[in-house]
């Protein structure tokens, strides 16, 4: 097992918080863009707000258990990967609005499907998933600075 194993778990955490914010700031900034995308049709589309899906570096727990039964002092890799980024299906927002110009016949425009609110949680969250990972991986840099004090 390596001594750094736990500072790159918290490595791969700040990594994928730092997506996350990056993701959800996109979202913020792309929140009244109503021309983002051309679908099949060949029209404009508005944005779609965008989702980051993680999972664990390491298959599953179960492969950590049985590693440790048997013995082996390998464990794999530790932490969390960004898998991929997804967009969320949820629909479109209707406002009415007849002056814009992608208004439809009724006076309505489609809105981007972001709610600010969700958005600000999923940046207070990864704000503070970050700042975790930063936590963990100054304690673990201080266990290690001490273990090199006891080796003098």
């Amino acid at each position: 097992m390596s001594i750094f194993n736990s500072m790159n778990a918290s490595a791969s955490g700040l990594t994928a918080q730092r997506l996350r914010m990056d993701t959800a700031s996109s979202n913020m900034a792309n929140a009244d863009s109503t021309r983002a995308t051309v679908n099949e049709n060949g029209e404009w589309e508005p944005y779609r707000r965008k989702m980051v899906e993680f999972q664990p570096k390491d298959q599953s727990f179960s492969s950590f258990l049985e590693k440790a039964q048997a013995g082996s002092s390998s464990t794999g890799e530790n932490g969390v990967k960004a898998t991929e980024i997804l967009d969320d299906e949820e629909p479109f927002k209707q406002a009415y609005n007849p002056n814009h110009p992608d208004a439809n016949e009724e006076g309505y425009v489609q809105m981007p499907n972001v709610d600010p609110l969700k958005e600000t949680v999923d940046m207070m969250s990864a704000t503070r998933s970050y700042e975790a990972n930063v936590t963990s991986m100054n304690a673990s840099k201080g266990m290690l600075m001490k273990a090199l004090e006891i080796g003098k």
